[in-house]
């Protein structure tokens, strides 16, 4: 396996392919917030399927996805362990209370977030 722990999959170009996950939300969709949380609970334990996931980037109420609680945080742990970098912002942190309740990933700050989006080469957005 090479450094960092990820393994190569070939994407139609025969290269790696950078993919990130963008939320702003701590639910899946509009409507519903009940439906939007479960269904992102099952998202994301259907997301070990994607393709060369690099990153998950929390903001807004997002973020409250990476604190003790919450009803995805074992999913986004497995995520973590597999090596996929859980990045919730620090604002948004700050904002929501939740600095000394932040269980899985590292806190990262808005330039983070947008360097990842930069270097991203797929970028899906819930």
């Amino acid at each position: 396996m090479p450094p960092g722990g990820r393994s190569k999959v070939p994407t139609r170009e025969g290269r790696k392919m950078r993919t990130v996950l963008l939320l702003g939300h701590d639910g899946m969709g509009h409507g519903d917030a009940e439906l939007g949380r479960r269904i992102l609970a099952t998202f994301f334990r259907k997301s070990v399927a994607i393709r060369d996931l690099h990153a998950v980037l929390l903001y807004n109420a997002g973020v409250r996805l990476a604190a003790e609680g919450s009803p995805v945080l074992t999913e986004l742990r497995q995520l973590h362990d597999n090596g996929v970098d859980i990045s919730p912002c620090a604002t948004c942190v700050d904002h929501f209370g939740l600095r000394d309740r932040i269980a899985v990933g590292e806190i990262g700050t808005m330039d983070g977030i947008v360097d990842e989006l930069n270097r991203a080469e797929k970028v899906i957005t819930l």
